[in-house]
């Protein structure tokens, strides 16, 4: 499989344009609320490319989910607030709620300037594949200007985990 903007174990920096998101919004321990998020997100994504926009010829992939974590991640994880999203159309105006009480909404996720790095293994692992980042962050000029971002290229029960981590950056003020 090819990598998304050429993302690496070795840390980078890169432009990525802003792009419309299905997204979901939860509070809690990621592990506990992702059991109710997937379903709604992949569920309204799915339906959105097989009984809206199929039909009217539109083609549309799927693409892997991310996540956006605003608090520290020091943050006791039954507090932490994640953003869920997809990539969808920019064109797209409307989503399917399929999944009852779980609301999927629209955004538009700025990007711009980002470093990122690719970390193999469990979700548990990433502490050191983020001490790296932000390292290189840092030694280039940079400083964080942004939430902390992850894309889930794998499923939690693959052999190899494969997950991109990503910060925007902007150049240190001096």
């Amino acid at each position: 499989m090819a990598l998304p903007f050429g993302v690496r174990q070795k840390p980078a920096l890169v432009e990525m344009p802003a792009q419309t998101m299905a997204v979901v919004r939860s509070v809690g321990d990621p592990n506990v609320v992702g059991a109710q998020v997937f379903p709604a997100l992949f569920g309204c994504v799915f339906t959105l490319k097989f009984k809206v926009l199929k039909p009217r010829g539109i083609e549309f992939k799927v693409g892997p989910p991310r996540a956006r974590w605003p608090l520290p991640l020091e943050t006791p994880r039954d507090e932490w607030v994640g953003l869920w999203g997809i990539p969808v159309l920019d064109d797209v105006d409307e989503l399917p709620q399929t999944v009852p009480d779980v609301a999927v909404g629209l955004e538009i996720w700025e990007y711009g300037t980002m470093a990122h790095i690719l970390h193999l293994g469990p979700y548990a692992d990433e502490v050191p594949t983020v001490a790296r980042l932000r390292e290189f962050i840092a030694a280039s000029g940079y400083e964080i200007a942004g939430a902390h971002e992850e894309e889930y290229l794998s499923r939690p029960e693959a052999k190899q985990m494969k997950t991109i981590i990503r910060y925007p950056v902007r150049p240190l003020a001096i």
